[in-house]
């Protein structure tokens, strides 16, 4: 179990713990597990939109470095093209997904980061 640094700059929770939708793109909500293989620790990330319950971006990745979440949203940004400032991404205070490159990533699409 990892402790976060309070002290961090990290972005509100705007959802509440309230996963409601009631639109399309109104809000996702991202995260990723692992999964044991033959071969090894594989990591699975996903993006869903709440409104729809459905898996809109994923990548799997033997690592859980930034590039791997980044790789599950650009899918989701480019099939869904979520109008800006219409949308709220939810996720963890996971490194990957409070990290600059994440957040900026979010910032230039205009949407809304949560946590």
């Amino acid at each position: 179990m990892t402790t976060p640094d309070k002290s961090a700059p990290c972005p509100l929770d705007h959802v509440n713990r309230q996963f409601q939708a009631s639109r399309p793109n109104e809000l996702w909500v991202s995260d990723f597990t692992y999964v044991s293989t033959w071969q090894g620790w594989l990591y699975v990330a996903f993006v869903i939109d709440v409104y729809a319950r459905r898996i809109v971006g994923w990548r799997v990745s033997r690592s859980m470095q930034t590039d791997f979440v980044l790789d599950a949203l650009e899918p989701a940004l480019y099939d869904r093209q979520p109008a800006a400032h219409a949308l709220t991404h939810h996720c963890d205070r996971g490194s990957q997904y409070v990290s600059i490159r994440y957040t900026e990533r979010l910032d230039q699409a205009g949407i809304q980061p949560s946590v």
